[in-house]
């Protein structure tokens, strides 16, 4: 396959086929969570956009990383989160409705905000020889066309055809996770001979960031006597980002190989590291309701 025929054409078709999924699961009333848990989702909101960015800054910060692998975990950190959080969350016995506010919410959000974020952050930690000029207008244009405007078609057939909306839910969500596995592996192998260097440059920085922005949106919520299932929700949101979106940018938008280093190191450790989580905030409901049951 033609590196110029993937980048150009297959990822951003790919994604706009997932972000199509995700509309096709929303309905107007999943954006009620918003009146109806303003506090958790207010808190959701600014867990992600806001404290996740930081907390990827201090992690290049606390590995010394420069350039364009540093704006790589920072592009990862200013991606929504994916659909797969969803699920997780589903694992995690966590607020299942919540997530999918959270994750359609910050997907209509970051057009707008991720191109302003990525040219803040191109000057802070590359230099002058090693700057791209980003396209601030064409760039949101550009995102807007493959997630905002997906989302309201699959919105939309969701309201007019409810079953056939259904029916193709579930397909579209298993070739997002499997075009996810497929394009880090077309990346891996395309760059077989540099990804010990990769995995070096971005690799623990993007699995410390994944495990941090967990804790963090976990304790978050409990710090703001939110319910165990909510802080699980947030949690897992904040942890899990939109790896394809962000190859997406890093490759099709700004054409720089070096800045879609940490998303690919983070989708091939998510998975695993998501999983663990779960698994124990899952656990700790099961011990909770088992203490419960005896007391």
């Amino acid at each position: 396959m033609e590196a110029g025929l993937l980048v150009k054409v297959i990822l951003p078709a790919s994604l706009f086929i997932i972000m199509l999924g995700m509309g096709l699961a929303l309905k107007p009333v999943d954006f009620k969570m918003v009146l109806v848990r303003p506090k958790a989702v207010a808190l959701g909101v600014i867990a992600q956009m806001v404290m996740l960015p930081l907390l990827a800054y201090a992690v290049v910060l606390a590995f010394g990383m420069t350039g364009a692998v540093a704006v790589g975990v920072m592009i990862l950190a200013l991606c929504p989160g994916g659909t797969t959080s969803n699920l997780y969350t589903y694992l995690a016995k966590g607020d299942i409705a919540l997530s999918v506010t959270l994750t359609s919410l910050v997907s209509l959000i970051a057009p707008f905000t991720v191109p302003l974020m990525i040219v803040l952050f191109m000057s802070l930690l590359m230099g002058q020889e090693e700057y791209i000029q980003l396209p601030v207008l064409k760039t949101i244009i550009q995102l807007v066309v493959i997630t905002i405007i997906p989302i309201s078609i699959g919105m939309f057939i969701n309201h007019k055809k409810p079953e056939l909306s259904k029916k193709a839910e579930k397909p579209v969500k298993v070739f997002s996770i499997l075009f996810l596995f497929f394009i880090v592996a077309l990346i891996v192998l395309q760059n077989i001979n540099n990804m010990g260097s990769y995995f070096a440059q971005a690799g623990l920085a993007a699995i410390v960031l994944n495990i941090a922005s967990m804790m963090l949106g976990y304790f978050i919520g409990k710090l703001a006597n939110l319910n165990e299932a909510q802080s699980k929700a947030i949690g897992i949101e904040v942890g899990f980002q939109n790896g394809t979106l962000a190859i997406v940018i890093a490759l099709t938008l700004l054409q720089n190989t070096e800045m879609a280093i940490a998303a690919t190191c983070y989708s091939l450790s998510m998975f695993v590291t998501g999983a663990i989580f779960a698994m124990i905030l899952a656990n700790k409901t099961k011990v909770a309701v088992e203490v419960d049951a005896n007391a």
